[in-house]
């Protein structure tokens, strides 16, 4: 089954959110506009978007003012992709060209800037201090993620706990506040946007961690890019952490740097998935997949609920 089957009943919502997108983004620049529609365009999951609708059907389900803050989140996610690739000198993302080499990295960072800002413009219409208070946390656990990613580039002797720690902050916060924001912009008890929470956090952090995997087991058709890219770039993730404990694959990761030769990247591939890297890192992934079912047994037993349960076993099978 395709992901978009499990919450197909959110179709004409979805719809709407993607036109609210498009209206957001329509700079009065030409620039920004071209800029921010060409990085809407190049398309993406909305799994945000997702979360925020589904958690809404918790409470009083009204798609004017739950759609505001199902855009507010994806616009934020959009910028920080932006972002990402100015720091990553990323040429391509889902296999097009980025903002960055289209333009340049002035261009990248102040479309990313007037992206975030028309997020926290859209979110003005929820009058919920929690809820504002909420996200900005959010974006400043965003921002020192993307922080500790540019310290830790290349720093291969660090702890399986900064790596989780990191993802969470660049991951698992956002797709966790999308699901609280999606319960309390609809007036869901505490209770249930807490339990929510929680779940989005388990399911960002599997996500993650797939994503993680992934890069090293999927080929460059289906990544858009290379595999291997995050090591290419420094960025220290769960199957390196583990597949150094073996010593002469750690002898080779150790001196990868940004310049080297792709055959040379895809040996170190082809060492790490010699080890039980691969399958040790799906198996925490599927720790986190249990701990979210888990909290869903703790909400009410409706059509999201079960839609947010097909997602999560969704998660922890995809491929791509």
């Amino acid at each position: 089954m395709k992901l978009s089957m499990i919450y197909s009943f959110l179709n004409s919502d979805l719809t709407l959110i993607e036109q609210a997108l498009e209206e957001t983004v329509n700079a009065e620049s030409p620039l920004l506009r071209q800029a921010s529609l060409e990085l809407l365009q190049a398309g993406g999951k909305r799994i945000r978007p997702v979360f925020v609708l589904l958690a809404g059907k918790f409470g009083d389900y009204d798609i004017q003012k739950i759609k505001k803050v199902a855009v507010s989140l994806e616009l934020i996610h959009m910028a920080s992709l932006v972002h990402d690739d100015v720091i990553d000198d990323a040429e391509v993302r889902r296999g097009k060209p980025t903002v960055k080499v289209k333009w340049d990295n002035r261009v990248a960072m102040y479309t990313g800037d007037y992206i975030f800002a028309r997020s926290l413009e859209l979110m003005t219409h929820i009058e919920k201090i929690d809820a504002h208070r909420i996200l900005a946390n959010t974006i400043v656990e965003l921002c020192i993620g993307e922080i500790e990613q540019i310290k830790d580039k290349f720093r291969f002797d660090q702890h399986l706990k900064d790596y989780l720690r990191r993802i969470k902050r660049k991951t698992a916060s956002l797709i966790a506040v999308s699901c609280q924001l999606g319960a309390i912009a609809a007036n869901a008890p505490c209770s249930i946007h807490q339990k929510l929470y929680q779940y989005g956090y388990y399911i960002g952090m599997s996500y993650q961690i797939i994503d993680d995997i992934l890069d090293f087991v999927g080929t460059e058709k289906q990544l858009g890019k290379p595999a291997g890219g995050d090591l290419l770039q420094g960025n220290v993730t769960l199957p390196v952490l583990f597949a150094m404990e073996t010593k002469e694959v750690r002898s080779q990761i150790v001196k990868v740097h940004e310049h080297m030769e792709q055959n040379e990247v895809d040996s170190i591939i082809a060492s790490i998935k010699s080890t039980d890297a691969i399958e040790r890192s799906y198996k925490v992934s599927e720790r986190y997949l249990h701990k979210a079912l888990s909290i869903l047994e703790e909400l009410p037993d409706n059509k999201a609920r079960k839609a947010l349960r097909d997602i999560a076993k969704y998660i922890g099978k995809r491929t791509f």
